[in-house]
């Protein structure tokens, strides 16, 4: 950084991804468990294959986050999401391979996929 509008343009792009992530009430929010268990479980691939699809459909109403542990341990790595208005939908035992369907189907096209729910896994 070497000049005034340089920083500028730092303060700017900075100020545009803190309002993406300003979670408003039409919002969709994916939350991805990063306590050590996810991530020994391989949460971190997921969490990169979730922002990376979100970004390339440029999804202007989904948030995607981490949390620390969601406490079902034994089905990792969990994402929730979280769409306003409706129940709270748990995947389970998720890979960066399930994820565009996720954001395809749950998350565009509102369809949730119950295969990877917590209440298949059981």
């Amino acid at each position: 950084m070497k000049t005034l509008a340089e920083l500028q343009a730092i303060r700017d792009k900075m100020r545009q991804q803190i309002d993406l992530r300003d979670a408003s009430d039409d919002r969709i929010r994916v939350v991805v468990g990063m306590a050590t268990c996810g991530i020994a479980a391989g949460a971190r691939p997921v969490l990169n294959a979730l922002l990376e699809e979100v970004n390339k459909r440029d999804l202007k109403n989904v948030t995607v986050s981490q949390t620390g542990c969601i406490g079902v341990c034994r089905l990792e790595p969990i994402v929730e999401v979280y769409v306003p208005g409706q129940e709270k939908v748990t995947y389970v035992k998720m890979t960066p391979e399930k994820v565009a369907s996720i954001v395809s189907e749950h998350l565009v096209n509102g369809r949730v996929v119950e295969e990877y729910t917590i209440g298949a896994a059981e």
